[in-house]
Protein backbone atom coordinates (compact mmCIF):
# COMPACT_ATOMS: atom_id res chain seq x y z
CA UNK A 1 0.00 0.00 0.00
CA UNK A 2 2.39 2.69 -1.26
CA UNK A 3 1.55 6.36 -2.41
CA UNK A 4 4.22 6.73 -5.14
CA UNK A 5 4.28 10.66 -4.33
CA UNK A 6 5.47 11.53 -8.03
CA UNK A 7 2.61 10.03 -9.16
CA UNK A 8 0.08 12.44 -7.43
CA UNK A 9 -0.70 14.99 -10.18
CA UNK A 10 -2.81 17.93 -10.64
CA UNK A 11 -6.46 16.15 -11.02
CA UNK A 12 -5.35 13.43 -7.91
CA UNK A 13 -4.55 9.82 -7.95
CA UNK A 14 -7.00 7.32 -6.38
CA UNK A 15 -6.35 3.85 -5.15
CA UNK A 16 -8.47 0.63 -4.67
CA UNK A 17 -7.10 -2.20 -2.76
CA UNK A 18 -7.98 -5.59 -0.98
CA UNK A 19 -6.06 -7.22 1.45
CA UNK A 20 -6.49 -9.86 4.03
CA UNK A 21 -6.42 -8.47 7.45
CA UNK A 22 -3.24 -10.87 8.07
CA UNK A 23 -1.45 -8.90 5.95
CA UNK A 24 -1.49 -5.53 8.87
CA UNK A 25 0.86 -6.49 11.69
CA UNK A 26 -1.39 -5.22 14.22
CA UNK A 27 -4.54 -6.87 12.78
CA UNK A 28 -2.57 -10.14 12.68
CA UNK A 29 -1.21 -9.23 16.75
CA UNK A 30 -5.07 -9.30 16.94
CA UNK A 31 -6.17 -11.87 15.15
CA UNK A 32 -3.45 -14.02 17.07
CA UNK A 33 -4.41 -12.92 20.38
CA UNK A 34 -7.92 -13.74 19.52
CA UNK A 35 -9.28 -10.36 20.21
CA UNK A 36 -11.38 -10.94 16.69
CA UNK A 37 -11.66 -12.37 13.51
CA UNK A 38 -11.50 -10.78 9.99
CA UNK A 39 -14.63 -12.53 7.68
CA UNK A 40 -13.84 -10.47 4.54
CA UNK A 41 -10.55 -8.87 3.33
CA UNK A 42 -10.17 -5.17 3.97
CA UNK A 43 -11.44 -3.41 1.17
CA UNK A 44 -9.60 0.38 0.75
CA UNK A 45 -10.45 3.40 -1.43
CA UNK A 46 -7.79 6.30 -1.12
CA UNK A 47 -7.80 9.52 -3.44
CA UNK A 48 -4.52 11.48 -3.08
CA UNK A 49 -4.18 15.25 -3.72
CA UNK A 50 -0.82 17.72 -3.65
CA UNK A 51 -1.33 20.83 -2.08
CA UNK A 52 1.73 22.74 -1.98
CA UNK A 53 4.20 20.25 0.05
CA UNK A 54 1.43 18.14 1.79
CA UNK A 55 0.10 15.31 0.76
CA UNK A 56 -3.55 14.73 1.55
CA UNK A 57 -4.93 11.59 1.25
CA UNK A 58 -8.59 10.52 1.92
CA UNK A 59 -10.16 7.43 1.82
CA UNK A 60 -12.29 4.55 3.19
CA UNK A 61 -11.66 0.85 4.53
CA UNK A 62 -14.12 -1.35 5.02
CA UNK A 63 -14.41 -5.33 6.44
CA UNK A 64 -16.32 -7.64 8.28
CA UNK A 65 -15.65 -8.76 11.99
CA UNK A 66 -16.70 -11.35 14.37
CA UNK A 67 -16.83 -10.56 17.65
CA UNK A 68 -17.23 -12.13 21.30
CA UNK A 69 -20.54 -9.73 22.80
CA UNK A 70 -19.21 -8.11 25.82
CA UNK A 71 -22.32 -9.22 27.81
CA UNK A 72 -23.11 -12.77 26.63
CA UNK A 73 -20.06 -13.64 25.00
CA UNK A 74 -21.57 -14.82 22.22
CA UNK A 75 -20.26 -14.01 18.36
CA UNK A 76 -21.28 -11.93 15.91
CA UNK A 77 -20.65 -10.56 13.10
CA UNK A 78 -20.35 -6.54 12.51
CA UNK A 79 -19.39 -5.10 9.54
CA UNK A 80 -17.22 -1.96 9.94
CA UNK A 81 -16.75 1.21 7.87
CA UNK A 82 -14.52 4.49 8.29
CA UNK A 83 -13.73 7.30 6.67
CA UNK A 84 -10.57 8.89 6.84
CA UNK A 85 -8.25 11.97 6.09
CA UNK A 86 -5.38 12.56 6.49
CA UNK A 87 -1.77 15.40 6.11
CA UNK A 88 1.62 13.97 5.30
CA UNK A 89 4.52 15.83 4.68
CA UNK A 90 8.12 15.32 4.52
CA UNK A 91 8.61 18.05 6.98
CA UNK A 92 6.96 20.76 9.19
CA UNK A 93 5.50 23.82 7.78
CA UNK A 94 7.17 27.00 9.16
CA UNK A 95 4.34 28.92 11.13
CA UNK A 96 4.38 32.56 10.46
CA UNK A 97 4.30 34.31 14.22
CA UNK A 98 4.77 37.63 15.20
CA UNK A 99 7.40 39.37 17.35
CA UNK A 100 6.13 40.22 20.42
CA UNK A 101 4.59 36.48 20.59
CA UNK A 102 6.21 33.70 22.58
CA UNK A 103 7.23 30.87 20.78
CA UNK A 104 5.53 27.64 20.78
CA UNK A 105 6.46 24.69 19.01
CA UNK A 106 4.42 22.24 17.74
CA UNK A 107 4.63 18.28 16.92
CA UNK A 108 3.86 17.12 13.64
CA UNK A 109 0.76 15.24 15.82
CA UNK A 110 0.13 18.45 17.55
CA UNK A 111 -0.63 19.89 13.59
CA UNK A 112 -2.44 16.96 12.67
CA UNK A 113 0.35 15.73 10.48
CA UNK A 114 2.01 12.98 9.76
CA UNK A 115 5.60 13.05 8.40
CA UNK A 116 6.93 10.48 5.95
CA UNK A 117 10.39 10.32 4.21
CA UNK A 118 11.94 9.50 0.64
CA UNK A 119 9.22 9.44 -2.49
CA UNK A 120 6.44 7.31 -1.20
CA UNK A 121 4.15 6.80 1.55
CA UNK A 122 2.92 3.51 2.90
CA UNK A 123 -0.46 3.60 4.03
CA UNK A 124 -0.19 0.24 5.88
CA UNK A 125 -0.21 1.68 9.19
CA UNK A 126 -2.78 4.40 8.66
CA UNK A 127 -5.04 1.78 7.14
CA UNK A 128 -4.83 -0.64 9.92
CA UNK A 129 -5.34 2.23 12.82
CA UNK A 130 -8.19 3.42 10.98
CA UNK A 131 -9.59 -0.36 11.13
CA UNK A 132 -8.96 -0.47 14.84
CA UNK A 133 -10.74 2.81 15.61
CA UNK A 134 -13.85 1.31 14.02
CA UNK A 135 -13.88 -1.57 16.32
CA UNK A 136 -16.72 -0.85 19.30
CA UNK A 137 -15.18 -0.41 22.34
CA UNK A 138 -17.98 -2.93 24.01
CA UNK A 139 -19.00 -5.17 21.30
CA UNK A 140 -22.80 -5.88 21.71
CA UNK A 141 -24.78 -8.27 20.04
CA UNK A 142 -27.88 -6.32 20.69
CA UNK A 143 -28.34 -3.19 22.48
CA UNK A 144 -30.96 -5.42 24.07
CA UNK A 145 -28.86 -8.12 25.02
CA UNK A 146 -29.61 -9.32 28.90
CA UNK A 147 -25.68 -10.84 29.45
CA UNK A 148 -25.51 -13.69 31.46
CA UNK A 149 -26.60 -14.14 35.27
CA UNK A 150 -24.07 -13.32 37.82
CA UNK A 151 -24.68 -16.31 39.81
CA UNK A 152 -25.09 -19.34 37.36
CA UNK A 153 -23.78 -17.85 34.84
CA UNK A 154 -27.10 -18.63 32.50
CA UNK A 155 -27.36 -16.59 29.20
CA UNK A 156 -30.34 -14.53 30.12
CA UNK A 157 -31.46 -13.87 26.53
CA UNK A 158 -32.64 -17.31 26.60
CA UNK A 159 -34.88 -17.07 29.87
CA UNK A 160 -35.05 -16.77 33.32
CA UNK A 161 -32.55 -18.71 34.64
CA UNK A 162 -34.60 -19.00 37.93
CA UNK A 163 -31.88 -17.62 40.59
CA UNK A 164 -33.03 -14.78 42.99
CA UNK A 165 -31.90 -11.62 42.30
CA UNK A 166 -28.35 -10.47 43.72
CA UNK A 167 -28.66 -8.92 47.47
CA UNK A 168 -28.22 -5.44 48.16
CA UNK A 169 -25.23 -4.38 49.23
CA UNK A 170 -24.82 -4.05 52.51
CA UNK A 171 -22.47 -0.68 52.31
CA UNK A 172 -24.91 1.08 51.15
CA UNK A 173 -27.87 0.62 53.38
CA UNK A 174 -27.43 2.98 55.59
CA UNK A 175 -28.92 5.57 52.53
CA UNK A 176 -31.70 3.61 52.10
CA UNK A 177 -33.98 6.17 53.82
CA UNK A 178 -32.01 8.89 52.85
CA UNK A 179 -34.36 12.30 51.53
CA UNK A 180 -32.20 15.26 50.44
CA UNK A 181 -33.82 18.45 51.86
CA UNK A 182 -33.73 21.28 49.28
Amino acid sequence: MLIRVEDIKGEGLVFDWEEPAESFPTLADMIAAEECFFLTPLRVHLRALRVREMVEVEGTVETEARLACSRCLKEYSQPLLARFALAYSEELPQVDTEDDEEGIELSAEEMGLSLFHGEEIDMRDAVAEQVVMALPLRPLCSEACKGLCPQCGADLNDGDCGCSPAPFNAKFAALKGFKAEK
